[in-house]
């Protein structure tokens, strides 16, 4: 999810001599001649995170089946692929759709950036890390690092809309067994779940849930990602919205961020990973973003009402507790 650079920061404390006056910056030339990698690394990559992805959407229509019967029903392995595949395909085009518009971006402003890279990850809940691209040459300016970093997120973000919407018109609400004894993992849902959520079904009646479709559990997972994506730390698409906006203010941002996270992982145990790896990048990279050349120059207004609408964004998909343990048990 997001992009990774190999330019971690740009020195740009060399001029260009004059005889006269003070010395000029000279921002960085993007290149032209965009390097060619062959297909096969991101095809195997994509392959594999398909059948991952198709693995996790079949198992996680299978616990719910039985969970929720009297018996262990017999599902036949047509209907695990069938779901299984809803769910792939789903996830896929939202991560997908994400790295694209970080990747076409990158075409646009002429920054050398590899394809996206999906990452599987068998018998993971979700059967994937997400996707990330590689940024190979240092990004000219402030408009075109905001340009870069907000088109992945609303790129995914346009596509979970109709994801959820159909998701949610396929799912079911279904009776919870008097005898449930069993525990699931709960999903926090994110305000826009909980909307289209309402949308499609009403009030839920105590002792009924809702029967997730694996389209509706992939429009989940990409708010999520999506929402991960944005927060305003470090070298993050939400960082790289932060700095073009705040410029080196942002550094302040990333600071007060991170006890957020390590608070977040005393409300659910599901933050822990996330925010070890965060803290992780910032003690490699440090808390300041990697300086672009013009670095005071203000965004116009029309990119600002575009960072709003990520912050948007960030509201309606974020859940503070978005993996936990729960017993179903009367609850809607």
């Amino acid at each position: 999810m997001g992009t990774s650079s190999d330019f971690p920061d740009i020195d740009f404390s060399a001029s260009r001599p004059i005889s006269e006056g003070p010395p000029v910056l000279v921002p960085p030339v993007p290149s032209h001649r965009l390097r060619r990698e062959p297909l096969v690394r991101y095809l195997v990559l994509f392959a594999l995170t398909v059948l991952s992805t198709t693995q996790a959407g079949g198992l996680h229509y299978a616990s719910f089946v039985v969970a929720f019967s009297n018996e262990v029903p017999q599902i036949p392995l047509a209907s695990l692929l069938l779901h299984g595949l809803w769910y792939s395909l789903s996830i896929l085009a939202i991560l997908g759709c994400h790295e694209l518009g970080h990747y076409f971006a990158c075409r646009y402003y002429r920054v050398d950036a590899s394809r996206p890279y999906f990452l599987p990850m068998p018998f993971l809940l979700t059967g994937t890390l997400g996707a990330f691209i590689r940024i190979r040459a240092p990004i000219p300016g402030k408009r075109a690092l905001f340009d870069i970093g907000i088109a992945g997120p609303i790129a995914g973000f346009l596509v979970a809309v109709p994801v959820l919407l159909m998701g949610m018109h396929m799912s079911t609400v279904v009776k919870i067994p008097d005898n449930f004894r069993g525990e699931l993992i709960e999903l926090g849902e994110p305000l826009l779940f909980r909307a289209a959520e309402w949308l499609t079904f009403g009030n839920i009646p105590a002792g009924y849930s809702v029967n997730m479709h694996p389209m509706a559990f992939a429009a989940w997972f990409g708010m999520l990602a999506t929402a991960l994506n944005l927060f305003p730390i470090g070298q993050l698409d939400g960082g790289h919205i932060s700095y073009a906006v705040l410029g080196r203010r942002s550094t302040a941002v990333t600071v007060v961020m991170v006890p957020c996270l390590i608070g977040l992982s005393f409300v659910s145990t599901s933050w822990v990973v996330w925010t070890v790896l965060t803290v992780g990048m910032l003690l490699a990279f440090g808390p300041r973003h990697p300086r672009v050349f013009d670095e005071e120059t203000p965004l116009d207004s029309s990119r600002l009402w575009l960072a709003a609408f990520a912050l948007l964004m960030f509201v309606l998909c974020f859940t503070p507790a978005p993996i936990q343990p729960a017993a179903l048990v009367g609850r809607h």
